[in-house]
């Protein structure tokens, strides 16, 4: 993993199903779903412009996209918790 590399959330509202499958697909491509319309993405910034280019060329008007930084990913004092199912996030994991 790059020393630049950032933890990010990106969630999403896509009301038209194959537009939410594009999206959801693309996201999957960079990195973990942990909801279903939440990514945890480990990206560093040139990936993460690549990836915001690609997401608006998917959107349109009607649709909303948040991406959250949660800061470096090998470190920090945040802490983050998963409940109840999940794929391969670990359960805790410090931010």
């Amino acid at each position: 993993m790059r020393r630049d590399a950032r933890r990010t959330l990106v969630a999403y509202d896509i009301p038209d199903d194959r537009r939410r499958l594009r999206i959801g697909n693309a996201l999957a491509a960079y990195g973990d779903r942990v909801q279903y319309s939440v990514f945890l993405v480990d990206i560093g910034p040139v990936k993460l412009a690549r990836l915001i280019r690609q997401l608006e060329s998917l959107m349109t008007d009607d649709d909303s996209i948040l991406i959250g930084d949660l800061g470096p990913v090998d470190g920090g004092d945040s802490r983050c918790t998963f409940l109840g199912r999940r794929s391969g996030i670990k359960r805790d994991f410090v931010i």
